[in-house]
């Protein structure tokens, strides 16, 4: 039988032969407005669906089974398809069947195809367990549950990546301790939480998909305590090396359960100040024992209200339910399907992001950019405190304070560029007709990529003739507000353009720019010991110029042709 070739929705144009599609979730305070587009005699409707293939929950548009492609079908397989006929029955009599008054159509403005290929689950199923509409649904909340929801995983994202840095100001310190005379082996100790960054999510994220987040995130936080314990313990360079590393792989749980970017760069630089004051009044162990503290707080008061807020987790309990209540063995949820097993779901974590990256050339430019702002983040967090202590003579104490310049740039830059962004995007959609295009995400990138520059040159300069100590700040802090608005525009032009697939596609990003994390810092010793701070700074500047400003360039001209010749963007092909 021919498949049914896929058509993406435009004004004006009608959309025949929609197949009907069950609403999982159900959004009770958006208006319950129901659009359908009229075929012959009878009326399809096209409903939120929510993907158990994402880790962000995104919705998309379809009518089949969820990723035929990750069960090795390709987009034209027909084996599981029903018979013309019996589809014409089902047709009519799903065209003629009341209503639901939940069945709303999502006003996603982004392009996106509708996928339309005739399988059995396009017939509305009695044992289908398709809604979640009891208290148990996190849109059914009390505000005060919610904000005390938000509230501790905000706290389980802000832990992880003041780990991450919290021991730079005390690595001359851990070094002479443990005899660490190789400047590499010294950054290591610093940059190993962030490789973790980049392995840790491969596997959390399936786990999540399988378990729920609450669980995935409660466990993986206990592992991140009890390694960064042992760190404060640690009685030589490799045990401190690789508790450091494990106690990463916990911590990169809330890059799995949050978009942790933006608020891990904020905290990792304004965290930093009182870290030199505990090493140099104390001792650098306090570092670890004043996070494992705070972190043990943050985890007895997630298990009192953290609740579940994975769709598919909670329709699987719901089902259970009502399977343990009605005694009906054959009820089950859009998610559970024989197909859908821990092995597919690692097989597609782990295949998916590498097969974005190597084919899409818009995932490959960002990717690289992000990653490279990444990377000169940590590299400034790590050689920071050395600017200070050695070139202005300044205490580990008082020379931790200057972390708040970078906390300063990043802060400013996120709360303007955030509604800046939004406007620019709301007003090219209006002159767009009112359909939104990821591209409109690309306007604000340009100020982000002059600014790292610029901020990289004031710095390097200033610091390397020995400027007054507000001249290397203000260079740091308008270098952290470009990095931060470049972040901003990568990943919500992402999550735009690879609407189905955006978890992959952040994903692909998030684990380059891990690696970048990691690896950045280890050479930035031999890089200034060479060029100095001036220099130094300048050939990071360079490459920053080089990536950063042709990529919002390409991509305001190509990024449309570019989304439209592939089968995972929005508006692409098939």
């Amino acid at each position: 039988m021919a498949d049914t070739p896929s058509r993406s929705i435009s004004r004006g144009r009608a959309l025949p032969c929609l197949e009907p599609v069950r609403l999982v979730a159900s959004a009770p305070s958006r208006p319950h407005t129901l659009r359908s587009t009229t075929s012959s005699s009878n009326q399809y409707n096209v409903c939120r669906v929510f993907s158990a293939q994402h880790l962000d929950d995104g919705s998309v548009y379809h009518g089949h089974d969820n990723d035929r492609e990750d069960r090795g079908l390709s987009p034209s397989d027909e084996s599981g398809d029903l018979s013309e006929q019996a589809l014409s029955e089902a047709e009519c009599k799903s065209g003629s069947d009341e209503v639901d008054e939940h069945e709303i159509r999502d006003e996603k403005d982004i392009e996106a195809p509708l996928e339309k290929k005739r399988t059995t689950r396009s017939i509305k199923d009695p044992n289908l367990v398709g809604r979640i509409d009891d208290p148990e649904n996190p849109k059914n909340w009390t505000t005060r549950r919610k904000w005390a929801a938000t509230l501790v995983v905000s706290s389980f994202t802000f832990i992880s990546p003041v780990s991450s840095s919290m021991v730079a100001p005390a690595l001359a310190t851990i070094a002479k301790d443990f005899g660490i005379t190789n400047e590499v082996e010294s950054q290591l100790v610093l940059s190993i939480f962030v490789l973790a960054y980049a392995i840790g999510p491969l596997f959390l994220g399936p786990l999540s998909e399988m378990y729920g987040r609450v669980p995935v995130l409660q466990l993986a936080n206990l592992f991140y305590l009890i390694f960064n314990i042992a760190g404060g313990f640690a009685q030589n360079k490799a045990e401190m090396i690789a508790f450091r590393f494990l106690s990463g792989l916990g911590g990169s749980a809330p890059l799995v359960e949050a978009s942790s970017v933006t608020a891990g760069a904020r905290t990792s630089a304004a965290e930093q100040s009182p870290w030199g004051f505990i090493t140099q009044n104390t001792s650098w162990r306090w570092a670890f024992y004043a996070t494992s503290i705070a972190d043990a707080i943050i985890q007895v008061s997630g298990l009192f209200l953290l609740r579940e807020t994975y769709p598919p987790k909670l329709l699987h309990r719901k089902a259970e339910k009502l399977r343990t209540k009605t005694g009906n063995k054959a009820l089950k949820t859009e998610f559970e399907h024989p197909e859908r097993s821990f092995s597919s779901t690692m097989e597609r974590s782990l295949i998916r992001p590498f097969k974005l990256l190597g084919t899409q050339p818009i995932i490959q430019v960002l990717a690289c950019y992000m990653a490279y702002l990444y990377g000169i983040m940590y590299l400034v967090l790590s050689t920071y405190p050395v600017l200070w202590t050695t070139k202005y003579h300044e205490s580990i104490g008082v020379g931790g304070l200057n972390y708040i310049s970078l906390g300063v740039g990043f802060f400013l830059g996120t709360q303007i560029s955030a509604p800046l962004n939004d406007g620019i995007y709301r007003r090219l959609r209006k002159r767009n007709n009112g359909v939104g295009q990821p591209e409109f995400r690309v306007p604000m990138m340009i100020p982000g990529s002059l600014l790292v520059p610029a901020g990289l040159f004031i710095y390097g300069w200033t610091a390397q003739y020995h400027v007054h100590w507000i001249g290397p700040n203000i260079g740091a802090a308008i270098f952290s507000a470009g990095m931060i608005i470049g972040f901003q525009c990568i990943q919500t032009y992402l999550v735009d353009a690879y609407t189905r697939y955006a978890a992959s596609a952040v994903g692909a990003a998030t684990v380059l720019r891990s690696m970048a994390g990691f690896g950045f810092p280890l050479f930035a010793p031999s890089m200034y010991k060479a060029l100095d701070y001036g220099w130094g700074n300048s050939l990071l500047r360079f490459i920053a110029i080089g990536l950063g400003i042709p990529a919002p360039v390409l991509l305001w001209i190509y990024g449309k042709k570019l989304r439209e010749k592939s089968p995972f963007a929005a508006g692409g092909g098939t």
